[in-house]
Parts: structure tokens; C-alpha cells; sequence
């Protein structure tokens, strides 16, 4: 039996140890090889990326797509996308999901994993629907979380749902590495059972289960598990490529994967890790096994934003009271999953509550939108007295969000104007408002200031 591994060390590896600050720069020139390595995906772009390309790195990230795509011809791409989040932090009308959605695969993108951070399925469908119109491979996501109201029927009657609107696989997605041996086993089990589409397990070695869990899903019947190549992994990464090979192999599995090429692209990344340790950007914190994890559920790439934030703050000391206040906070919304936007959503309002020294002395205004229902229909109940702070006597939202929001791109093309050169510039401008535009000026003004010149020979 074959095991499809998807490499992570370009997306979701990089995000969870060095908060997505890879530049283009320090992977283009081992893309070739690592098509060549037998992976059934890498994971590119989407999560962090897109936000981390305009805001830190100066990079255009449709840009970094084609460049990619343009190396890569044998290996599928993939994206994570957040719904109706797109890969920004709040929902946008149906008209820019579907836009981003279809120039995703125009610019290479062949598997979109599509998640909302509730498991509110309404807010992935309209993304759905225009991924499998476009003909990309379409993974259904469920956010796994523990809870007292997050239990295996509920995620199975999920998968059975994801099943219904089309979608090619279902991914379980474990952000935080909360998801035992034991759990994994159980509930791939159960979902082969209910539905009949592929099953793929994502996890982290965050508190050291990650490889244990692995293998107890491959042997429930998953077919597809995300991997990081060796020195990008653990941690609060994924579990290494090539010990999983390893192991499957020992196992009776085939992965189809080359050694000899596997150990050519850790080599490369080896000095790429190191340099990053050696500026601050990888902090040892993140690479270790905390198995408190467990308790407050926060996953790789919260973590390492949580550790920016505080240390922008000269309050990294604190550290461990923030990861102690983050499930309380995840209590009163109705327990979340942690992931993107919501955990950072957690996170900070988590941190703003231990440093005021007063808990939601100051409430972010991304808090009051989840209570206003803005983001989607919360997990279980939301603490009542905070909820009376932040409404009043205003009622929540009932209906999609996205149901309230006028149709966004042209008005989008018209504010940005000649500054965007094609509809996805659009589309970055949209995602992100002032960072794009401060991007595209700056693109402007780089290429204004450069000389083009010819040397010729004179007889």
C-alpha cells in the first residue's frame, strides 16, 4: 500500500518555526530537486505566506507561485485557505473568495485545503464550489480540537458533510499536535467507515505525539500524512520526512520517495535552519516537546507569533502565564479550535489579559466581531457576562456573515487604481490594504530608480 507524503518545509513548517520569514531567495535553487524527490504535494503557499511576502519579505506572492510552478512540473502544489477568511483575517464577500479562489489555480495551484477556524461549514462552501469549478483537487478540512462539546460524532457528521459538497478528501487537521496515537486511530476509523473519500492527517510534534500518530492513522486508513523535511522538523513543526519514510517502509509501506534526493534537500536546508537560529529568528523555544500543549492547545505558528509579540514587548518573561491564560480565554468564546484567525484571536486578547493585569480590561475589536458573530457560529456557549460587555442588548449574528457584505472587487480596483497591474494585485490589496499599497509603491519606486544599460564592444 502506497502513503503519500506532503512536504511542509516550504509553508507550514516555516510558518510554525520561524514565523513564515523564509525568503523566496533561500529555497528557489533546490525547487528543481525537490520535484524530483517523489512527493505526492508540496505545500507552498496560503496559511501565513501571503501576508508574510508583502508585509516582511518584499516579495509579490502571486509572484512566488509562478516562480515556483515554473520549476516544479511533476509535484502537485498546495494551499491552505481559510474560507471565507481567504488568507486574511476577516470574512470577505463571495465575489473576492471566488476571484482568489480561481486565480490560485491559474497562477498553480493544483489541491486547495479549505478549513473555517469554527468548523461553521458554511463558510467554506462558496470556496468550494468555485475550487472544484476551477479543477483543483478540493481537501475538506476539519479543525480537530479536544473540548467538552468536540466529539468524534461531531466531526464525523463533518466529514459527511464535507462529503456532500464535493470535496476530493477530507483532512484532519491537528495544528496544535493535541491528537494521541490512540484519538488518530479512532477517528480515521470512523470516518472511513461514514464516508468514502481519502483521508489525510495533519499534525505537529509540539508535545511529541506527531510520528505516534502518524502511524496509528496509516495503519486506521489514511492514505496521505504532512511531513518536514528533517532539520525543519519537530518541534512545532511536522515530524521529519525521512524517519516517517523510514519507518513506513519498515512497515511494509511504500511512499515513494528517493533517499538519496530526501538527503540532498535536508542538506540544503541544514545551513538555511542554521541561520536562522544563529539571527534570533529561530528560537530554541519552539523547537523542543512541551507536552503542556496538551493542556492549552496553542499550535507552531501562534506560538512563535506569541513569542514575537512578547518579545516586542520586553515581556517574554510572561510567556508561560499567557499559555496558562489561553484556554481559559478559549472557554469563555465557546471553545474554539485554535487556528488562524482564531488563535491568534485567543492569543492576543490571552496576552492583552495578563499584561493590563485585568482580564478583558481591553477587548480586541477582533474579539467583539467573533461575539457578533462575524466570524461564524461559535463552537458551544459563549461566557455570558462577556458577552453582555461586548452587546449589550444587540443580538448576535445568525445568518453568514459574508450574506451581509456587498460584492468587494470592484470597488477594490477602482480605490487601488493604476496601482495594480493585474486582478491579482487586486486581490493582495483586498487581503491586505495598506500593506499592499505600500508594496506596490515601493515596487513603483525600485523600478524608477533602476538603470538599464548595454555593453557593447568598439572596434
Amino acid at each position: 500500500m502506497k502513503i503519500n507524503i506532503t512536504e511542509t518545509v516550504l509553508r507550514d513548517a516555516n510558518q510554525s518555526l520561524i514565523a513564515t520569514r523564509m525568503p523566496m531567495s533561500d529555497f528557489e535553487p533546490i525547487l528543481e530537486t525537490m520535484d524530483q524527490a517523489g512527493y505526492y504535494a508540496l505545500e507552498c503557499w496560503g496559511g501565513a505566506t501571503f501576508d508574510s511576502c508583502l508585509r516582511y519579505l518584499h516579495e509579490d506572492p502571486w509572484e512566488r507561485l509562478r516562480k515556483i510552478r515554473k520549476v516544479v512540473k511533476n509535484t502537485k502544489l498546495q494551499m491552505l485557505l481559510r474560507g471565507q477568511n481567504l488568507l486574511g483575517y476577516k470574512h470577505y464577500p463571495d465575489d473576492i473568495v471566488r476571484a482568489f479562489v480561481r486565480k490560485s489555480v491559474e497562477n498553480g495551484i493544483d489541491i486547495i485545503r479549505i478549513f473555517d477556524a469554527l468548523n461553521d461549514l458554511r463558510n467554506i462552501e462558496v470556496a468550494v464550489d468555485e475550487a472544484i469549478k476551477a479543477g483543483a483537487h478540493v481537501q475538506g478540512t476539519l479543525c480537530y480540537t479536544t473540548s467538552p462539546i468536540h466529539t468524534p460524532e461531531n466531526f464525523v457528521n463533518l466529514a459527511k458533510q464535507l462529503e456532500k459538497m464535493g470535496c476530493h478528501s477530507i483532512c484532519v487537521k491537528d495544528m496544535a499536535g493535541i491528537m494521541s496515537p490512540e484519538e488518530a486511530y479512532d477517528l480515521v476509523s470512523a470516518i472511513k467507515k461514514a464516508v468514502k473519500l481519502p483521508i489525510v492527517v495533519h499534525t505537529h510534534c509540539t508535545t511529541g505525539l506527531g510520528p505516534m500518530t502518524y502511524l496509528k492513522a496509516v495503519e486506521a486508513g489514511a492514505t496521505t500524512i504532512d511531513c518536514a523535511i528533517a532539520c525543519m522538523s519537530g518541534g512545532t513543526s511536522q515530524p521529519p520526512t525521512e524517519s516517517m519514510h523510514y519507518t513506513l517502509k519498515q512497515m511494509g509501506y511504500e511512499s515513494g520517495l528517493k533517499e538519496d534526493v530526501l538527503k540532498e534537500i535536508n542538506d540544503f536546508f541544514r545551513p538555511v535552519r542554521d541561520r536562522a537560529l544563529e539571527s534570533g529568528l529561530l528560537n530554541p523555544v519552539v523547537m523542543g516537546t512541551d507536552p503542556d500543549s496538551l493542556t492549552y492547545q496553542v499550535p507552531g505558528g501562534m506560538l512563535s507569533n506569541l513569542i514575537a509579540q512578547l518579545k516586542a514587548q520586553n515581556a517574554l518573561d510572561r510567556l508561560q502565564e499567557v499559555l496558562e491564560e489561553t484556554p481559559r480565554v478559549r472557554a469563555d468564546l465557546g471553545y474554539p479550535p485554535l487556528v488562524t484567525p482564531s488563535s491568534q484571536m485567543v492569543g492576543v486578547q490571552a496576552a492583552n489579559n495578563v499584561l493590563s493585569g485585568q482580564r478583558y480590561k481591553n477587548i480586541t475589536k477582533e474579539i467583539k466581531a467573533y461575539i457578533r458573530g462575524e466570524y461564524g457560529r461559535a463552537p458551544g456557549q459563549l461566557n455570558p457576562d462577556l458577552v453582555k460587555q461586548v452587546l449589550g442588548d444587540e443580538k448576535p449574528l445568525e445568518c453568514r456573515f459574508a450574506d451581509t457584505l456587498e460584492p468587494g472587487f470592484e470597488k477594490a480596483k477602482k480605490e487601488i487604481g493604476d496601482l495594480a497591474r493585474s486582478d491579482e494585485d487586486v486581490l493582495s490589496y483586498v487581503a491586505f490594504p495598506q500593506i499592499a499599497e505600500k508594496f506596490f509603491r515601493e515596487r513603483e519606486e525600485r523600478e524608477h530608480n533602476t538603470v538599464t544599460y548595454q555593453i557593447r564592444q568598439v572596434d
